[in-house]
């Protein structure tokens, strides 16, 4: 089953978004930015992505449309 067509995560994806949500902190970041943050994390581990260290570089890049 591919990623996109999944609406849940299993605990070790889970646990993962997490440290990659920690590792790509900025300092002063709003609430909005955080959940921008997080929401690509998640559409750039959906679109087949799942290094960590890569999720956290374009964790913080604006998705491209």
């Amino acid at each position: 089953m591919s990623n996109i067509s999944r609406n849940t995560f299993t605990p070790d994806e889970t646990a993962m978004f997490g440290r990659v949500f920690e590792s790509g902190r900025v300092a002063g970041e709003t609430e909005e930015q955080k959940q921008a943050r997080a929401s690509r994390i998640i559409a750039n581990y959906m679109a087949g992505i799942t290094d960590e260290a890569e999720l956290v570089e374009l964790s913080r890049k604006p998705l491209g449309r």
